[in-house]
């Protein structure tokens, strides 16, 4: 079996309570974490085995960081829509919108990037006490500008750059913590947790959006972001201490610690490769630039407005789905096979959605793929816990957010380009059937994904 990259782990993680290491190897497979509070397994019989793995909810700090994105899930969907909006109105174009949506791209990429390094190098919950608070700071400055009506975009723009830069700041910090809070056989379960509740606010932050605009005005949804935000912050105060561990050599976060991340994803081929699978499946086959000409010229018969909602729901609709459901395949230990067939499902459900004539069959083709990258993040997220060491789990995370952010709006370049060069729904069909080709083509010439289990 291959074990190399895995048996990097460092194996004095924390309770979860703790949050040091001491160096002391709790009882259980790999030492890492508290004692199961109660046996699994055997108590999860019929029905319930299917329902979402909760297990790593029992555990008191991982509690605390989970519960605090349930509220903030929302409440940043609410600013996601609302800037957009404003600048909307000010301006009377859409261009403007994909300007100021490129415009924290960049601070996202840089920031994410030297985020990591910060991770590995300091207390990551002082981290995320001072990421968290700065992105509070952000959303009430954005209320500010809202509610005295300055109508600047620039203002705007320079205000999502900010809050682009702190969020590029917190993200590897919050997940590479996770591994220092549940033992690793509880990260698939811990990484599902996490993403149903941010697929459920993509999903209830804009329809909540929808509603309340009318009926509050634009400027307190940045109003109510930023109370969320403060329950986000004392949710990360009551984190134990998160230091990087006893024997790391003490570094600074600069440009020399970030390439030695890089240098660190060269060496390992199974983490490699969770980011290529990652790229190969968003790149090539994230078709949401699509779905405005497909509404308009496949099923406008089920009116055009009514179909491009269906269409943009139907994926986090499936993650949602997914997550619910992670107990059918939370505890698989073949985490390489997981992400490979993950990949390959959403090619081939992505190909079926371009096929598709009908409305109905397209969103359920869409519903599907939706479930596969939600069994993809799970298994890419708990591959690059495992298999790096604490000391560079910051930077990889880092990357991770770089590539996440990244690929789809690669995908909506590179698929706006072929809708209008060969079709729509000759080009979504296309890139699904890319993504199963070059997937299988990567199982079978490096086997390193393949043989990875933990």
């Amino acid at each position: 079996m291959y074990r190399a990259c895995r048996k990097r782990v460092d194996t004095s993680r924390s309770s979860g309570e703790s949050g040091t290491e001491p160096g002391k190897k709790e009882a259980g497979k790999n030492g890492a974490g508290a004692k199961d509070p109660a046996p699994d397994g055997a108590a999860r019989r019929g029905p319930r085995r299917w329902a979402m793995d909760t297990r790593p909810l029992r555990r008191p700090a991982y509690r605390r960081l989970w519960s605090s994105t349930i509220v903030t899930a929302v409440g940043s969907q609410l600013t996601a829509v609302a800037v957009p909006k404003q600048i909307y109105d000010i301006t009377g174009s859409s261009a403007w919108v994909g300007a100021a949506s490129l415009a924290g791209l960049l601070p996202l990429v840089v920031f994410a990037l030297w985020g990591g390094a910060v991770a590995d190098a300091m207390d990551r919950r002082k981290a995320l006490l001072i990421t968290n608070s700065g992105i509070a700071v952000t959303s009430v400055l954005f209320w500010l500008q809202a509610v005295t009506g300055l109508e600047s975009v620039a203002a705007l723009m320079l205000l999502l750059a900010l809050q682009q830069a702190f969020w590029g700041l917190n993200a590897p910090a919050r997940n590479a913590s996770i591994a220092r809070l549940v033992p690793e056989d509880e990260l698939p379960a811990a990484n599902a947790l996490g993403s149903t509740v941010m697929q459920t606010g993509q999903v209830v932050g804009p329809l909540l959006a929808g509603v309340l605009i009318p009926v509050i005005g634009l400027a307190e949804l940045y109003l109510i972001d930023a109370l969320a935000l403060c329950v986000t912050v004392w949710a990360v105060h009551r984190l134990p201490a998160l230091p990087p561990l006893k024997g790391t050599a003490v570094r600074r976060a600069g440009v020399r610690e970030v390439v030695a991340g890089f240098r660190y994803i060269a060496g390992h081929k199974v983490l490699l490769l969770s980011f290529l699978a990652d790229i190969v499946a968003m790149v090539l086959g994230m078709p949401r630039a699509l779905f405005p000409q497909l509404a308009a010229e496949s099923y406008a018969g089920h009116g055009e407005g009514f179909a491009l909602g269906l269409l943009f729901a139907a994926i986090p609709i499936g993650a949602v789905a997914g997550g619910l459901f992670s107990g059918t395949f939370s505890r698989a230990r073949r985490h390489g096979w997981m992400v490979i067939g993950s990949v390959v499902v959403w090619g081939a459900a992505v190909t079926g959605f371009g096929l598709s004539s009908s409305l109905w069959l397209a969103v359920a083709f869409l519903a599907v793929a939706g479930v596969a990258d939600m069994v993809s993040m799970v298994f890419r997220g708990a591959i690059l816990l495992s298999a790096a060491t604490d000391e560079m789990r910051g930077r990889m995370q880092g990357v991770f957010t770089v590539v996440v952010a990244g690929g789809p709006r690669l995908a909506d370049v590179l698929h706006g380009g072929a809708g209008s060069a060969f079709g729509a729904r000759e080009a979504v069909a296309g890139g699904g059937l890319l993504v199963v080709v070059v997937m299988l083509a990567l199982a079978a010439a490096v086997p390193a994904l393949r043989r990875y289990r933990v």
